[in-house]
């Protein structure tokens, strides 16, 4: 095992002007000295030193098909040279066409018909979101959300994301959230199948609509203070905690009856990476709202958008001006979309992502098994998460996956003769759970490789 590295002279020297000229508003050095990084191709990147590491968290699923990717990267080569530019209160073929693929492939699965409004990423179009339930339910500014939940740091999304340290310093705009139980079963009452404990969440929540003294509903006209129920369908920040299928069937039934809109945020579990277009087709609902980014673009471009009811969206209800952005549908994105789209229906994508997710599951169980550090262990398609805790396998250990995350980051593990370095992200209630987001072109001798790297850590963190 290496000593922590000491940055290059040519790297000390960027490090040195972003420390005096770079906001840290958005920055994270996970490991000191930060790495810098120079090129990505497949499932791999390469810092200034030219030292390769297995990327599994791929810039939080924004990355779904592999960096680089030749035949999304000539889609935006070929649109640069067409029409790079147009403003986007004016239309071009590639935002209407891909308006068209969302909001068909939507009928065909919901049998909802509806309309897609773009921006240019995630947490903006949560704002576009709220904006449009806000508008259809008479400007109610209430919404639920879960415990565990994130929606993004712009405003109104960090008013409906858990973590009140998103919030703190900068208070309240209009919205706000009741953050409501997540089915965590790992760490909910124990003597429940998960199935029982998703279906218990489901009552505690229903029974906020017993009677007005619980603060949400007025049964002498039938309605709720609450205009939306902010759902991701797999947590992510959250850990990849992954509900039970009955979960959000009874959760959309309490919903209906009660008049509160279901917005589903496939900013991160979207565009295939739970083996499905969106996560939320797992569970047989109707979401009114959609919300969706990052791999859209497979981050090649800021693009991001909702798809909503068409009672939600139409143009009498939501009418020219209602909300704009100077880079909303701009035609280097929607070409990478539409590109993206076609080259995910040439086979049968779904199928692909949940073999390799299972494999990949099976591989993460047998870790289990001989680390008891390993304390759960899930999965659907390539969303996939291992919680690391203390030698009891339950009680919660950051300490530990921090070290592991800085050890995958030394770029000092060798696999036959190869040495490389291992990214890893970190999530969870208690920042223990490793959220593995693959890239979806991941070959399975990549995966094995992802396997045999995470053993090395895994044997790091216990021997020390």
């Amino acid at each position: 095992m290496s000593d922590i590295r000491i940055a290059t002279a040519e790297d000390q020297v960027l490090l040195d002007k972003e420390a005096k000229y770079c906001s840290y508003g958005d920055t994270v050095h996970y490991i000191e000295p930060p790495r810098i990084f120079s090129r990505c191709e497949g499932s791999y990147v390469w810092d200034t030193e030219d030292q390769a590491y297995l990327d599994l968290q791929m810039w939080y699923s924004a990355v779904n098909f592999g960096y680089a990717n030749p035949r999304l990267n000539n889609a935006l080569k070929k649109q640069i040279d067409t029409l790079p530019q147009i403003a986007s209160q004016y239309l071009h073929k590639g935002k209407i066409e891909l308006s068209e693929m969302i909001a068909v492939d939507a009928k065909n699965k919901f049998g909802l018909d509806g309309r897609v409004h773009f921006n240019v990423g995630g947490s903006q179009s949560i704002e576009d979101s709220l904006k449009v339930v806000r508008n259809a339910t008479n400007g109610k500014s209430l919404m639920f959300a879960f415990e565990g939940g994130y929606h993004g740091r712009t405003l109104g999304a960090s008013s409906i994301t858990s973590s009140y340290r998103y919030r703190r310093r900068y208070g309240h705009f209009g919205e706000r959230a009741q953050f409501i139980p997540f089915p965590y079963h790992f760490r909910g009452p124990k003597g429940m199948t998960k199935e029982e404990y998703g279906s218990h969440c489901v009552q505690q929540f229903a029974r906020l609509f017993e009677t007005e003294y619980n603060g949400v509903w007025d049964p002498k006209v039938g309605q709720s203070e609450y205009a939306a129920f902010y759902v991701e369908p797999i947590q992510g920040t959250g850990g990849y905690v992954i509900p039970p299928m009955n979960f959000y069937r009874e959760l959309k039934h309490v919903l209906d009856q009660h008049g509160i809109l279901m917005v589903s945020d496939e900013i991160q579990m979207g565009f295939y990476r739970t083996g499905k277009l969106w996560s939320i087709e797992h569970f047989d609902v109707q979401p009114d709202v959609i919300v969706f980014g990052k791999a859209l673009t497979n981050g090649l471009n800021p693009l991001g958008g909702i798809w909503a009811r068409e009672e939600l969206i139409n143009p009498k209800i939501f009418p020219p001006g209602s909300t704009h952005s100077t880079f909303a549908s701009n035609p280097l994105g929607t070409a990478v979309g539409l590109e993206m789209f076609k080259m995910t229906s040439e086979v049968d994508y779904g199928a692909m992502v949940m073999a390799k997710g299972k494999y990949f599951l099976e591989g993460l169980q047998d870790l289990q098994k001989r680390f008891p550090i390993i304390g759960d262990v899930d999965g659907l398609g390539l969303a996939l998460r291992c919680e690391i805790c203390g030698p009891d396998g339950f009680t919660p250990d950051k300490a530990t996956l921090d070290y592991m995350v800085e050890e995958g980051m030394k770029g000092d593990m060798v696999v036959d003769g190869q040495k490389l370095g291992l990214i890893l992200d970190v999530g969870g209630y208690y920042k223990n759970v490793i959220t593995l987001a693959p890239s979806l072109e991941i070959s399975y001798p990549e995966i094995d490789l992802g396997l045999k790297l995470l053993e090395q850590l895994l044997v790091r963190a216990t021997t020390r």
